[in-house]
C-alpha cells in the first residue's frame, strides 16, 4: 500500500491598498511628529514599512523655514508619499487654507488629509466645520482622506460627496485604547467603496491587527510608534500586526462556537 503526499505552497496574494487610484504595497500609513529627532523619525518610517507619511503642515517644517532642519531630508517624497495634514486645525477655514499652503509647498500635491478639530480636550472632529472644509476642498481639485468619528452615517457621506478615503477614529487621538466599537467600524467597511483607513487610537500591535481582521483597508498611526520606549523595535512590531491582520482577514477565520469541537476526527476509531 504506498501513500503520498501533496504540498500545497503558498503564494503572496496580489492585494494593494489603493488609493484615488494609486497602489501602495503597505496598508500601515505613520505620521511623522513626536519623535525626538529628525534621525528617529527616518529610522522608525524605515522600519515600519509604510509608503505614505503623514505631515502636519502648521507644526512640521518641509520648506516654509529654509533656515530649519527639513522633514523631506529623511522622508524624500522621491520614496515616500507625504500625506500633508491639517492637525491643529478648528475652523474650515483654517483647514482649507493649510491645504493650499502644503499644496504650494509640494509642487501641486493634491492628496491631503484633512481633520478638523472640535476641542482641545478630546480632540474629537467638529463634523460641520468637516463637511464645510471637505467640500471646498473637493471643488477645488484635492483628493480629499477624511478625519472623522465612528458614525456609519457620516462615513458615507463623505464617500458621496467625494472623499478618496474615510478615517474613522478608534479611539481619542494620542489615547493608545485601542478599538472601543468594533461594530461601528465593521458596519462603516460593510458599506463603503472607498478605503476605509481606521485613525487615532491604536496603541500596540494587537490594535492594529484587530483593525485589520475587521476588513479595515489600512491603520494610520503614530503617537503609538513615536510613543513607545522603542519607537524603531515598535514600527517593526505594527508593520507585522497589519500584515497579520489582513491575512487573516482574507484567509476567513473560523466561526465562533459556545461550546467545544474536537479538533481532531473521531469517525474510524476502533475504540
Amino acid at each position: 500500500m504506498s501513500s503520498s503526499t501533496q504540498s500545497i505552497d503558498f503564494e503572496p496574494i496580489h492585494d494593494p491598498l489603493v488609493i484615488d487610484g494609486v497602489e501602495y504595497r503597505s496598508r500601515l500609513l505613520v505620521g511623522s511628529g513626536k519623535y525626538k529627532d529628525l534621525e528617529e523619525t527616518r529610522a522608525a518610517t524605515e522600519a515600519s514599512g509604510a509608503e505614505i507619511i503623514t505631515v502636519a503642515i502648521r507644526r512640521t517644517n518641509i520648506g516654509q523655514n529654509p533656515d530649519e532642519p527639513n522633514l523631506l531630508d529623511v522622508v524624500p517624497p522621491k520614496r515616500y508619499t507625504i500625506l500633508p495634514n491639517t492637525a491643529g486645525c478648528y475652523t474650515a477655514e483654517e483647514a482649507v487654507r493649510t491645504c493650499r499652503l502644503a499644496r504650494e509647498l509640494l509642487d501641486g500635491h493634491e492628496l491631503v488629509k484633512l481633520e478638523v478639530l472640535g476641542d482641545q480636550q478630546t480632540l474629537f472632529p467638529h463634523i460641520t466645520e468637516t463637511l464645510k472644509a471637505a467640500e471646498t476642498l473637493i471643488k477645488d481639485g484635492f483628493k480629499v482622506m477624511v478625519y472623522t468619528n465612528d458614525d456609519p452615517i457620516m462615513a458615507k457621506v463623505f464617500e458621496e460627496m467625494g472623499c478618496v478615503a474615510v478615517m474613522p477614529l478608534a479611539a481619542p487621538i494620542g489615547s493608545g485604547l485601542g478599538i472601543r466599537n468594533p461594530y461601528n467600524i465593521l458596519t462603516i467597511v460593510e458599506n463603503a467603496k472607498v478605503p476605509i483607513i481606521v485613525d487615532a487610537g491604536v496603541g500596540t500591535a494587537s490594535d492594529a491587527a484587530i483593525a485589520m481582521e475587521l476588513g479595515c483597508d489600512g491603520v494610520l498611526m503614530n503617537t503609538a510608534i513615536a510613543g513607545a520606549k522603542n519607537p524603531v523595535l515598535m514600527a517593526s512590531a505594527m508593520k507585522k500586526g497589519i500584515e497579520a491582520g489582513r491575512e487573516a482577514f482574507l484567509a476567513g477565520r473560523m466561526p465562533k462556537r459556545r461550546f467545544a469541537s474536537a479538533s481532531s476526527p473521531i469517525e474510524g476509531l476502533f475504540f
